[in-house]
């Protein structure tokens, strides 16, 4: 418990003795609100008014009132670059220098952020702000995300006063895994409702403050919104995406184009830009078949229909504020966390778990289902040549440190603080992520706090670019910049940059062997000159720095390999065990804490009780449409069992006949008794149907944080056999698990084949 200091007198009796009250924390005089709207895998080229034709109007709007920082920069993923921004120092000294599902045993990946490094709301809170989060979070390890866990690491264990969002790094937007404070709650429609997260989102931004307003109509707050969008998967309202029918049609090459010119012409990059080459494992968009560009262009009006969307309602918090007469002394900050993604591959993605499980992806079964890109039956994302394109005029992308992966748009809007100095409405400072944190401190008048709740802090390590938002012709106060992610290297200092690229899970070139590339980024930002050749010395200088940089920030061992031993072994702080029992009707189990059936042999048992005339509902299952597994009864009575494997193959069981009134026990297992792939569904002791599996989900049944439900199902529902939840209507005993057995084929043997083949 917080203790003050007593100022008052304490005397044996009330007549002798003088109370004291602490004062209450009171803001500096005039202090602005702070709205952070971070978007996700939204390239450098993919608001309109960063050159795109995809219709941003509210936030091409904000831009031309406020101002365009287009020299911005992150760190190539989305964990670490949120860290960044809610800390204010580099990913690496923060423990965060890859996402959490990918952390590793090195101070500076292992995905912990300590208390040393106090978020911006622990900074803002003592000092009379209110701090709310809503969506996207990504900051707390997987294990530490189900209702047994401990919550130092939830966004209310940092901070926030409230919270109403997701975990993971991406969840279905009709259907999404949510949580709202400290525990996990459904959305308040379902998937036939039409619901969507990003409407969810807004509402809620839009109530906290409300809720804030009803009792104190001055209190400032820090208002931290993190959309879903634009990550995969690109799902939207169908109306919002038909509004792009044809648009894409000419494709990727003339699009990066006219893209340019309309950069250009805006005076977002230097008259000296050049396109970089489109590279060579992207076709030329004219080389594809009718059919394959259709699928391609599909993808494209998906994205930009969800993107499209996503502005229409970021619009009606931006119009709240308006209208409440909060806008004009409302710091906004608008950004992406990191470059457009190419995770949809070279042919697209139906359905981003395959990747992970190694499931090959296909521009036929996409013409087949042409109609459902964007809709909830579909994870999609589209394929790489759109990932250039909405990175234009920058090489690479999302994962890898080249301009592609770290430059990203930063529109910023203070009416009150930016009085008659904008200018242009453009800005070429050089700014990183780790620059919010201390502008916004130097915007309020407050310092970054020595110490937090008793603990030491480590210094605030981005720069305040506050001149720059009154002055457009401040000097560059940053410097110096280090990246590194997943064995890609760069280092800025004072205009010149030094690159080198190394691919994932690959031991060629040697991670100690690389070539490094030098640009002159004032005249070259698309890195399309390199003077490796012609500056040695320069060259060896900006490398010994990069040097210097991992070693001061914890970017040491460099590791390639996500999907690595290190991975695929890291201790779980909830150990497994062979037996696991669920009971019906409570809260989903997120993935990596729930029995883990995942390619190996197992036993699901369960008593129920039938009553007369009948009962229906799931018994027990994990995951969604996208992939997952389901013991249940059907409408008709007759007990089921379902295995989704990436939404590619189903493998079913069905009962021949609807279960009696009365006790039954049914019996799942797989991979028993000798037969290694084989799934058999017993009733009272006897088999009543078998099926072979021949591939069972081995490595993620969900990226969406769609976990075990006994008793119900997370929508979208595995199997279209009913609609979830789909609730068990008889009598339902605790349902147990057993997992033993190692697993049926080799999962780091499978991975690395399929990492190999792309």
């Amino acid at each position: 418990m917080d203790r003050h200091e007593f100022r008052g007198a304490i005397a044996p009796y009330h007549w002798d003795a003088e109370a004291y009250w602490p004062p209450v924390p009171r803001p500096p005089e005039g202090a602005p609100n702070v709205v952070i709207v971070l978007l996700d895998d939204v390239g450098f080229a993919q608001l309109g008014c960063f050159g795109s034709d995809i219709a941003t109007p509210v936030l091409d709007r904000l831009a031309e009132r406020g101002l365009r920082y287009t020299n911005f920069h992150t760190t190539a993923l989305c964990s670490p670059t949120r860290a960044c921004v809610l800390t204010g120092r580099n990913h690496h000294s923060v423990g965060m220098g890859r996402i959490i599902q990918l952390a590793t045993g090195f101070p500076g990946y292992d995905a912990r952020i300590p208390r040393s490094a106090g978020f911006l709301p622990e900074m803002l809170t003592p000092h009379g702000y209110a701090a709310y989060a809503i969506g996207k979070w990504h900051l707390t390890p997987e294990d530490e995300t189900h209702l047994g866990a401990r919550r130092d690491r939830w966004p209310l264990g940092r901070g926030f006063e409230r919270w109403y969002g997701f975990f993971e790094g991406e969840t279905h937007q009709n259907a999404p895994a949510l949580v709202h404070d400290s525990h996990q709650v459904p959305a308040p429609a379902s998937v036939e409702d039409g619901y969507h997260l990003t409407e969810d989102l807004i509402d809620r931004a839009i109530e906290h403050v409300v809720d804030l307003r009803h009792v104190d109509v001055d209190k400032p707050f820090l208002l931290y919104v993190a959309p879903g969008a634009c990550h995969s998967p690109h799902q939207a309202p169908a109306e919002w995406i038909e509004r792009y029918r044809g648009a894409f049609d000419r494709g990727w090459d003339v699009w990066r184009e006219e893209c340019l010119a309309r950069q250009l012409e805006a005076g977002l990059l230097p008259p000296s830009t050049q396109l970089s080459q489109r590279p060579e494992w992207v076709p030329a968009w004219d080389s594809l078949s009718e059919r394959t560009r259709a699928v391609y262009a599909r993808y494209m009006e998906a994205f930009a229909g969800f993107l499209s969307h996503t502005d229409h309602h970021i619009g009606r918090l931006l119009d709240h504020l308006e209208a409440t007469g909060e806008l004009e002394n409302t710091i906004v900050l608008v950004l992406s966390d990191n470059g457009a993604s190419s995770e949809g591959g070279p042919v697209g993605s139906l359905n981003d778990i395959r990747t992970w499980n190694a499931v090959a992806q296909s521009v036929d079964e996409a013409w087949e289902r042409l109609d459902e890109i964007g809709g909830p039956r579909i994870h999609n994302n589209y394929p790489w040549g759109w990932t250039v394109a909405g990175n234009t005029p920058f090489r690479r992308w999302k994962r890898e440190v080249h301009e592609g992966g770290v430059a990203d748009p930063l529109i910023v809007s203070w009416p009150a603080g930016m009085g008659d100095g904008r200018g242009s409405g453009l800005r070429r400072q050089y700014v990183h992520a780790i620059d919010l944190v201390p502008t916004i401190l130097e915007a309020i008048g407050i310092e970054a706090p020595r110490e937090l709740r008793g603990v030491a802090q480590q210094p605030i390590e981005g720069t305040s670019f506050l001149a720059s938002i009154a002055d457009e012709d401040a000097p560059d106060l940053h410097r110096t910049q280090y990246y590194e992610m997943l064995g890609c290297r760069a280092i800025y200092h004072d205009g010149w940059k030094a690159v080198t690229y190394h691919p994932i899970q690959d031991d060629l070139p040697g991670l100690d062997t690389v070539t490094w590339e030098l640009y002159d980024m004032r005249v070259d930002p698309s890195e399309t000159n390199d003077l490796a050749e012609a500056e040695p010395a320069r060259l060896r200088s900006m490398i010994e720095r990069w040097w210097g940089e991992a070693a001061r920030h914890q970017v040491l061992p460099i590791d390639n390999r996500p999907f690595s031993e290190l991975v695929l072994s890291r201790p779980e702080t909830v150990p497994p065990r062979g037996r696991y029992v669920y009971h019906p009707h409570t809260a989903m189990v997120p993935e990596p804490v729930a029995a883990n059936v995942k390619n190996r042999p197992h036993t699901v048992r369960a008593v129920l009780d039938v009553p007369e005339g009948g009962c229906e509902g799931v018994i027990i299952g994990q995951g969604s449409i996208l992939g997952g597994w389901a013991l249940f009864v059907g409408t008709d009575g007759r007990p089921r069992y379902v295995h989704n494997l990436t939404s590619r193959e189903e493998h079913r069981i069905e009962g021949p006949e609807p279960l009696a009134p009365g006790r039954h026990e049914l019996e799942l297992r797989y991979g028993r008794g000798g037969r290694s792939k084989v799934a058999a569904l017993l009733v009272d002791g006897q088999a009543v149907g078998e099926v072979e599996i021949p591939r069972f989900t081995w490595n993620r049944f969900s990226i969406c944080g769609h976990g075990l439900t006994c008793g119900w199902a997370s929508a979208p529902a595995v199997c279209d056999d009913f609609v979830a939840p789909f609730p068990f209507t008889g009598g339902l005993e605790p349902v147990v698990v057993d997992v033993q057995g190692a697993p049926v084929v080799d999962p780091v043997a499978e991975a690395n084949d399929a990492i190999a083949s792309q």
